[in-house]
């Protein structure tokens, strides 16, 4: 109780602070939220709705969801083919662009995520430029760093040129080639970037299953009893955070006119075999680093999975993050311990939970 009374009046007094640092220049902000109805989309709105600060905001979307939320409106976008004409439109006015809009599936045809996420990211930038947008806040990821070491975590200068074999680090290690340039050629609009780790949250744990696992792994099956083992793999060793608490970096760098830059977001503790055989009450297994991979690719080939398997390779090898930065620059502290959060994630699993968007409805399909 102590700590999370520490929590509350740590965000509370960030939030005084943030109002207190520009006085009227910080009322009736104007935010655009693309992908506002998926995981991090909609703990943003929730997050920017609450905010005396915003006074509207406008969530782009393919599909336009049947939830209300104060302040919001909705308009469907798909990045795939959009104009820059018609985003200019939409972000004229705008104080910050919020961008998250990001194609995970389908894997097996990277053509398709690539003109969503890598060329849909340049036209939402130029659509920045041309409307005259002060700031732009962008989802880049954990996952556009290079491999690295688990111990010392890294901050925000280690390398990101990503995994070449793996669609979502390539494409996340481009769009911060692209950043590089914007930031460049327009030193006038405040560029921020987001690294976090691997963010859930209780609404998006079906979407989240259909993402990673596929159609053919019953929700119900993520029991702990029906989970003995865990495999213990060389390299397992992950960090998570909290779609609120990523949410609440969102906010704090939107309405911070002085904030630029990279920020890695995680919290404590640092996942591993054990910590997950904690959370399931089951045992840690060692498995060699060849036999998941074998593992991996029969279940790619066979269409059991709907990740690619250099996509374990990937994970294995990531470096864990050093949140200093955003602790000290943003005033950020994540709320939700790391096993709270996959707690909270494995429980609404068991349930079916999600919302009312059509990413993260119990029932969407993927597409």
């Amino acid at each position: 109780m102590k700590r999370e009374r520490s929590h509350e009046q740590s965000r509370e007094q960030s939030r005084e602070q943030s109002g207190e640092q520009s006085g009227e220049q910080r009322r009736g902000r104007s935010i655009v939220v693309t992908g506002a109805t998926g995981n991090v989309g909609t703990a943003v709105v929730r997050a920017l709705a609450a905010d005396d600060q915003v006074s509207t905001i406008l969530g782009l979307a393919r599909r336009t969801p049947r939830w209300e939320v104060p302040k919001t409106r909705w308009r469907s976008v798909d990045l795939d083919g959009t104009s820059v004409e018609h985003l200019t439109g939409l972000f004229r006015g705008a104080d910050a662009v919020i961008h998250l809009a990001w194609l995970l599936q389908p894997a097996r045809d990277p053509h398709v995520t690539w003109r969503t996420n890598a060329l849909g990211t340049v036209a939402v930038l130029a659509a920045v430029a041309a409307a005259d947008v002060p700031a732009v806040v962008v989802a880049s990821s954990l996952a556009a760093y290079a491999p690295g070491p688990k111990r010392p975590p890294v901050r925000e200068g280690w390398p990101t040129h990503g995994r070449p074999d793996v669609a979502y680090s390539r494409e996340k290690a481009y769009v911060e080639r692209v950043l590089d340039a914007f930031e460049a050629t327009h030193p006038e609009r405040r560029v921020v970037r987001m690294r976090p780790g691997f963010t859930f949250q209780r609404t998006a744990a079906m979407e989240q299953l259909r993402l990673f696992a596929g159609p053919f792994l019953p929700h119900g099956l993520v029991r702990p009893e029906l989970i003995p083992v865990v495999p213990d793999i060389e390299g397992l060793a992950f960090q998570v955070v909290h779609a609120d608490d990523v949410a609440e970096a969102y906010r704090l760098a939107a309405l911070d006119d002085d904030v630029r830059g990279a920020f890695n977001l995680a919290a404590e503790p640092v996942i591993d075999a054990g910590v997950l055989a904690r959370l399931l009450g089951a045992r840690a297994w060692k498995v060699p680093r060849q036999a998941a991979r074998a593992a991996a690719r029969a279940a790619w080939a066979a269409h059991l999975a709907p990740v690619p398997p250099q996509l374990l390779d990937a994970l294995l090898d990531l470096p864990l993050l050093d949140t200093t930065r955003a602790r000290d620059r943003l005033g950020w502290t994540p709320e939700h311990t790391a096993d709270d959060t996959l707690t909270e994630f494995l429980e609404a699993l068991r349930k079916g939970e999600g919302l009312r968007t059509p990413p993260l409805k119990p029932s969407a399909l993927l597409s």
